[in-house]
């Protein structure tokens, strides 16, 4: 009989404006069960911290000349991650999934950091802790990310949705994952796309006192200037590393788009973010050579109507754009269930990752566990 467990996941994107909590109930195979989901959101010191370290992390040796900044805020977001566990009534048998907050991914410098101290995780909620979760399959050969994939393929299985079918999930990176096998996990596709959120929520903190472009409302009265995004277009199909699987949201700034006004620079920013996400979605679609009706899309970016509605214009007519959410999938919430449901198979030393989804040279496990 195959064990249950439950599980805690942690999730932090991106966007650096919060946690996203998860408790499932999980065989760490082929079922899982909701038991609560809830968002925790960052004050404002540490929302700006995070966005602040960021921006001065642009490469490797920055990690080490920030290192006190680094370790500081490290502490106190792996506090505040201590306070959420503390907030829920769980058994001591509950496993956690911490994932922490990126500051910093490249993988061909063999290294993802994320602020978040596993150590003081467990001693300060005496809770079974996994996290580092994606050294092991970057020291594989593989790029670190996505690994939400084999979480992906359990949805698919568990809410029998018709496949072949390709999840889009729009964070701060949009990526894809491509299901075409209902039980085989090495024939599981995903990759990177491109920038999703990144670089419109960062064009919005610089130039306005908001977070992000709640429902793409600064899009819609901005007006797109042409010259500077068929420029930009160009410089990005012309960029060098074309065959990277995983990006840091570094990887993308909005120089570009300077000396526009908000609006305009909101609008030019999410029509370049649409174009680059459909062609690359298009690409790949082809080059599984199976023909795909659906796409599902999840994660925060979905919630931006413009941009949705300018991905929808880019791609085929034959293919139906779904929310997640229609499938009654909060999708809100995925990525934190997705590391709950990858602590649980960190403990039952499974694969989280594939060759065709990170690169790695074998299924790798991952996840260090104390």
């Amino acid at each position: 009989m195959q064990k249950n467990w439950i599980c805690l996941g942690l999730m932090s994107g991106s966007s650096g404006d919060g946690v996203d909590a998860s408790i499932i109930k999980t065989n760490g195979i082929n079922h899982y069960e909701i038991i609560k989901d809830k968002y925790f959101e960052y004050d404002s010191y540490i929302y700006n911290s995070i966005h602040n370290l960021k921006q001065k992390i642009s490469k490797i040796e920055h990690l080490k000349s920030f290192d006190n900044e680094i370790k500081n805020l490290e502490r106190i977001i792996t506090i505040f991650h201590a306070e959420i566990i503390k907030s829920f009534d769980l058994s001591s048998e509950t496993i956690v999934g911490f994932h922490g907050q990126t500051i910093y991914h490249n993988y061909e410098e063999k290294i993802s950091r994320q602020l978040g101290n596993g150590n003081l995780l467990k001693q300060l909620t005496n809770k079974k802790i996994v996290y580092d979760f994606r050294s092991n399959d970057i020291l594989n050969g593989g790029q670190g990310a996505p690994l939400t994939p084999v979480f992906h393929h359990l949805i698919s299985f568990q809410h029998n949705i018709n496949l072949p079918i390709c999840f889009l999930n729009i964070g701060g990176i949009s990526n894809i994952t491509i299901i075409k096998d209902r039980n085989e996990l090495s024939r599981l596709i995903s990759k990177d796309i491109g920038p999703g959120n990144c670089l419109i929520d960062s064009w919005v903190r610089k130039n306005s006192s908001k977070k992000f472009d709640q429902d793409g409302k600064l899009a819609s009265i901005g007006k797109k200037n042409e010259i500077i995004f068929e420029q930009a277009l160009e410089l990005y199909a012309n960029r060098k590393n074309k065959d990277k699987l995983s990006f840091d949201t570094n990887d993308f700034d909005v120089s570009f788009v300077r000396g526009l006004n908000l609006e305009d620079g909101a609008a030019t920013l999410t029509d370049f973010t649409a174009s680059i996400i459909s062609e690359e979605l298009t690409l790949c679609l082809a080059d599984s050579r199976s023909k795909f009706k659906e796409i599902l899309f999840c994660g925060g970016g979905r919630k931006n109507k413009i941009l949705l509605e300018m991905i929808k214009k880019k791609l085929p007519n034959s293919i139906n754009l779904k929310l997640i959410d229609d499938y009654q999938i909060n999708g809100d919430f995925v990525e934190s269930q997705a590391f709950a449901y990858l602590a649980a198979r960190s403990i039952m030393n499974l694969p989280l990752s594939y060759p065709n989804t990170t690169g790695c040279k074998a299924p790798t496990k991952g996840g260090k566990q104390i």
